[in-house]
């Protein structure tokens, strides 16, 4: 069975989340160093009086939790001292931002505030406006079909509703079709249109908070666990290709260039985890994964080829970069909560503000966007 598995999952019974890690033991992958790690770090919603989880869990600093041993690659930064046992720092010709990197993890790389509060903005605008759209398929894709401009619908209020196709009905019809048909599809309309009527419907702002991944490029099929060129789809788009490339060059063979083929993004809300995996369905591991983190602020867990090797945590936070290639692509690695504290997004908070998108601010503010770019081939 692959390792793989970059499924974003919101915390529900952990038995169910192992079987999608890929653990072909639960029970025994519940003892692992890995999964202790997520355990101690994940966002465990306050109790009320009668024993029962609260709706809204509190996402401020530590919620609990013992930080004290997170890496923070920042507070090293500003330090500009000695660093920790351990921890390196790669010097790469023709680039012009700090790269990090742990000494037992070769060609792992961390490049903290490697894109501006402007660059920022733009990809979050990207990928919940442009990213979603089709050819690109995203976890909705499977039960709604393709839904086109998804940002725009859940500004303008509107709600998702299944209707018939006239002209397939009507096919149906002429060929004496009997039983279930083809005839439905779901578009967008306005609520006040449907007042009265029965119809299965869904708000659009309900649609953008379930968004849990979208596939860019070459389209990743999760049901096969491998890249399906079959499946329509655009290039990567050139602005993201072009900051791809610049980013990957501290992980890069000497001489050779990154070439971006496809992209994750993963959305992530106050309560969502990213379960221990591996990313090891590309064919070159020596070409780097570049993994651009917006938004709220997580923790990264970093393990090691197996998953009872104990894994280093440190913050992600919104601007960061990690590249993974050679050797750290056999490491398991994950995401066991996010801190929706908005003091550390507030340059982030401060530029949606003098914009007119009321809808993204209020979005950013509790939530965590990962874009995910691969060289398949």
């Amino acid at each position: 069975m692959s390792r793989t598995c970059t499924l974003l999952i919101t915390i529900a019974d952990p038995t169910a989340l192992l079987a999608m890690y890929g653990a072909s033991d639960p029970t025994a992958a519940e003892r692992t160093a890995f999964r202790r790690a997520e355990k101690q770090y994940k966002l465990y919603k306050p109790l009320n009086l009668k024993g029962r989880s609260r709706s809204k869990p509190s996402g401020g600093e530590g919620g609990g939790a013992d930080l004290s041993a997170v890496v923070d690659f920042h507070a090293l930064l500003a330090a500009d001292g000695e660093l920790p046992a351990g921890i390196g720092r790669r010097d790469c010709a023709g680039f012009d931002r700090p790269v990090f990197c742990f000494l037992d993890r070769p060609g792992f790389y961390f490049i903290p505030g490697a894109l501006s509060t402007e660059e920022q903005c733009c990809w979050i605008m990207e990928s919940l406006k442009t990213f979603p759209q089709p050819p690109n398929r995203t976890n909705l894709t499977a039960i709604y079909g393709s839904i086109s401009d998804l940002l725009i619908a859940a500004k303008n209020q509107k709600i998702l509703v299944e209707a018939e196709n006239p002209d397939i009905q009507e096919r149906n019809e002429q060929n004496n079709c009997g039983g279930k048909t083809e005839s439905k599809y779901f578009k967008f309309v306005d609520s006040e249109s449907q007042k009265g009527e029965e119809h299965r419907s869904t708000a659009a702002t309900t649609l953008v908070r379930k968004l849990r991944w979208s596939t860019l490029g070459l389209q990743f099929d999760w049901s096969k666990r491998n890249y399906d060129v079959s499946l329509p789809h655009n290039k990567i788009p050139d602005a993201l290709a072009s900051l791809a490339k610049k980013m990957a060059i501290p992980a890069m063979p000497s001489g050779e260039e990154f070439k971006p083929e496809a992209a994750i993004v993963n959305y992530y809300g106050p309560s969502d985890m990213l379960g221990g995996h591996v990313d090891d369905m590309e064919a070159d591991w020596t070409k780097p994964i570049v993994s651009i983190s917006l938004g709220c602020k997580c923790i990264f867990l970093l393990g090691g080829k197996i998953r009872d090797e104990v894994p280093t945590a440190m913050f992600l936070r919104s601007g960061d970069i990690v590249l993974m290639a050679g050797e750290a692509r056999e490491c398991f690695h994950g995401v066991p909560r996010i801190f929706t504290d908005q003091q550390e997004i507030s340059a982030l908070i401060s530029q949606l503000s003098s914009g007119d998108d009321v809808f993204i601010l209020d979005y950013i503010k509790n939530s965590r966007i990962n874009i995910n770019i691969r060289q398949v081939y």
